[in-house]
């Protein structure tokens, strides 16, 4: 038993950190709003954007999480699981594919080079990131398509988000770190090339999970 627990455990912080990743690696306003920091004022205020940025998010995958632990409370069938894992994987596939067919750059604002606090930065990146609800869809999707909603094991989803939050801040870290270190390099091509790069691998991931997921099904059954 203590064995399965600490199984359980480490596969609900792989998959944190996954969904983390996830949530923050799509160039979108705030993506972008951390690289133009980065480049402007230094690779702390950056950094700080994606502190702010994380922060939002985790509240919105708590949000998510506990909707759907109430929810799955309710559903006993495996054939609803398997459902929603697959419904998961083709939002996700959806999201990969736009992600990859988007340009962040086309709408993009220029930020301004006066640097401010860093809790003034973290705090408008919060905001920024606040205001955008509809990474609830994004999470809803992770969550069914990962199986990550463990109801009445407080402990395991306790720390799966905070793999959540750890796997955030890593994203945040290391694109920070790149920047900084290729700044006179760095261009908008290079935003451009980094949104496709994670359209792709979302769309990978997806496909992967899905024949997974359906394979699984098929074996089940027959």
């Amino acid at each position: 038993m203590p064995f399965t627990l600490e199984i359980d455990i480490v596969s609900i912080i792989l998959k944190g950190i996954v969904i983390g990743v996830l949530a923050s690696a799509p160039m979108g306003p705030v993506g972008i709003l951390c690289v133009q920091r980065t480049l402007n004022k230094g690779r702390w205020f950056g950094f700080v954007t994606g502190v702010g940025a994380a922060i939002s998010d985790i509240l919105y995958a708590m949000m998510t999480g506990f909707g759907m632990s109430f929810a799955l409370d309710f559903i006993q069938d495996p054939r609803v699981t398997y459902i929603l894992q697959i419904s998961g994987s083709v939002i996700l596939l959806f999201f990969g594919i736009h992600c990859f067919r988007s340009d962040p750059t086309k709408n993009m604002h220029v930020s301004g080079k006066k640097k401010g606090s860093l809790t003034y930065n973290g705090v408008t990146a919060f905001w920024v990131t606040f205001l955008n609800p509809l990474i609830v869809f994004l999470f809803m999707a992770a969550f069914a398509q990962l199986n990550f909603v463990i109801p009445d094991r407080p402990l395991e989803m306790s720390i799966g988000y905070l793999s959540i939050f750890g796997g955030a801040l890593m994203w945040w870290f290391g694109l920070t770190w790149l920047i900084d270190l290729i700044r006179e390099k760095f261009d908008t091509n290079g935003i451009f090339i980094i949104n496709k790069t994670i359209g792709a691998v979302v769309i990978i991931i997806s496909l992967v999970i899905m024949f997974g997921t359906v394979f699984n099904l098929y074996h089940i059954h027959y």
